[in-house]
């Protein structure tokens, strides 16, 4: 069956009946994704599973300040996420020298540097992203671009959220930290910066019920965030039918222990995610 968007009703043929998809990620993110969806002729509605707050941790707040003005120090800045960019330029910071290179794993977060950095006069040609043919967007189709950009001496700044870090002061994420090591590998020194403070958003007493319905035939769950799957921990419904859109493997793999009936991956474009689920929703069950 053709999976593309049925021209005379605008929406698109579906073979295996999808009713609702489910946008997890955080707010603003969610409602603009949900909207881009709607405007596609699919049904989506926002679920949250995380939400981003100020550092609770008063010392990462004060290095904040710091860095939000130091930065121009460093040689490059790799932000883990849109929420990273959105946080650390949060206020007014002042614009470097011109040679910072600003690292970002996929296109949402190099979108968000665009505007950011817009706004300090620095063009995109200073942002580093993985190639628009890259098999996923993640750290480790990172890396071959901005490799060559570590050497002895040089530093780099990681921006990233609360909840990103380990115990002992670690950045663990197995692609993130396998980038960190390659740039202290090289001779770069490497330090962090919390920008944010991911919160879970766990379902509680309504929200179980709407829990129940969502997990049902016809939905598709858009997950982008292995952590913000541990909200649903101990809720999921035994016996759901729900399937899950994983726009990487690792979440992928995430989704199936939860026990969702399905999982398909996307990388995490919305152009992709919509290919993917036209095709996969056009095809035959």
């Amino acid at each position: 069956m053709d999976a593309r968007p049925d021209a005379r009703a605008g929406v698109p043929a579906q073979a295996r009946g999808v009713q609702r998809v489910i946008v997890t990620r955080p707010e603003p993110d969610a409602a603009r994704w949900v909207q881009a969806l709607r405007e596609r002729g699919w049904e989506a509605e926002a679920w949250p599973l995380l939400r981003i707050a100020e550092p609770h941790d008063a010392a990462q707040r004060e290095q904040l300040v710091h860095w939000r003005q130091a930065w121009p120090t460093q040689d490059a800045l790799m932000f883990v996420s849109a929420a990273a960019v959105l946080r650390f330029f949060a206020d007014a910071v002042a614009p470097g020298p011109g040679h910072a290179r600003f690292w970002a794993p996929g296109p949402g977060t190099a979108r968000a540097l665009s505007e950011a950095l817009w706004a300090l006069g620095i063009g995109d040609e200073h942002i580093d992203t993985p190639p628009r043919d890259a098999a996923q967007f993640d750290s480790e189709h990172l890396w071959p671009v901005v490799a060559s950009q570590m050497a002895p001496g040089r530093r780099l700044l990681v921006v990233r959220g609360a909840s990103d870090a380990g115990g002992d002061g670690s950045l663990p994420g197995q692609g993130r930290e396998w980038l960190i090591e390659r740039c202290r590998a090289a001779g770069a020194e490497v330090q962090a910066c919390v920008a944010y403070q991911r919160e879970r958003v766990v379902p509680e007493g309504a929200a179980l019920d709407r829990l129940q319905a969502f997990s049902g035939e016809g939905q598709v769950w858009l997950l982008s965030s292995s952590e913000a799957l541990q909200s649903l921990q101990g809720r999921w419904p035994a016996g759901a039918r729900a399937v899950a859109l994983a726009t990487h493997p690792r979440i992928a793999e995430a989704a199936r222990a939860l026990g969702f009936a399905d999982v398909i991956t996307a990388r995490a474009a919305l152009a992709d995610v919509v290919r993917t689920l036209e095709s996969w929703a056009g095809s035959p069950p």
